[in-house]
């Protein structure tokens, strides 16, 4: 049986980033993906029209359902559109401590569209981060939420800071916990930009817990993965390109 992974994320009809990347990735990693909906979304490879959280309650019992029947080993949350859907999710991780949390906190999509506003800020930092096991935000949600000593003083355990937002020829990748920086790793700066890159990591650092790794391994399969599904990626439409999940090496 695989590792059972419980993602909660927005859908993406391009299936380049939120829900249908989580799947992908978790599929493609050898894992049994099950889905909460928080969110449905207009959108193209170019940006997202628009955003329509999905109530608390109804999260709820969409989780409280799989969970009844499924023991998970790892879940992984990423676009958490509404304070009301942070916290909903937060009852639910408390609830189960023993399993690991990836949370990307995605403020934003890739062209700069809003996709949290201050209220889901400041519930991400109160409910949220505490139950994390790593967090994975780039430099510009980092910065957002206080940098990384704030996230890890809110009870993260692990904070993977990614550079793919910098401008520097090689993108640095950044792990820390309470003691400092644990790991940097430098990947070449692929051209062009990607649709999903961070739920590709996110979800691929979740699946890697659930098969056992600790997590530092797990952060440095996890990048090596999504370097080589940027590397493969492809376009289906004007905008901008999208990672191939299942390359062959």
């Amino acid at each position: 049986m695989p590792p059972i992974v419980l993602t909660f994320a927005a859908s993406d009809p391009t299936g380049g980033a939120g829900l249908q990347a989580d799947l992908l990735t978790l599929a493609a990693l050898g894992c049994h993906p099950l889905s909460v909906v928080t969110g449905l979304t207009v959108q193209d490879t170019r940006g997202v029209e628009s955003l329509e959280p999905v109530a608390g309650a109804l999260l709820t019992r969409q989780a409280n359902a799989l969970l009844a029947e499924s023991k998970v080993a790892a879940f992984k949350a990423g676009v958490l559109a509404s304070p009301d859907n942070v916290r909903a999710v937060a009852a639910i991780v408390a609830r189960h401590k023993n399993v690991p949390l990836v949370l990307d906190p995605v403020l934003a999509s890739g062209r700069g569209d809003t996709l949290a506003s201050d209220a889901v800020r400041v519930a991400l930092v109160e409910a949220l981060i505490p139950l994390t096991t790593v967090l994975t935000p780039n430099t510009l949600e980092a910065k957002q939420l206080g940098g990384a000593q704030r996230m890890l003083d809110a009870g993260a355990r692990y904070v993977l800071v990614t550079g793919t937002h910098d401008d520097t020829a090689e993108v640095i990748n950044r792990l820390y916990d309470r003691g400092g920086l644990v790991r940097e790793d430098r990947w070449k700066r692929l051209p062009g930009s990607y649709h999903g890159s961070g739920c590709t990591l996110a979800s691929a650092v979740a699946a890697l817990l659930a098969k056992g790794r600790a997590v530092p391994d797990a952060v440095r399969e996890a990048q090596d993965y999504t370097w080589k599904a940027l590397a493969a990626g492809f376009k289906s439409g004007a905008g901008q390109m999208l990672p191939n999940r299942f390359f062959r090496p």
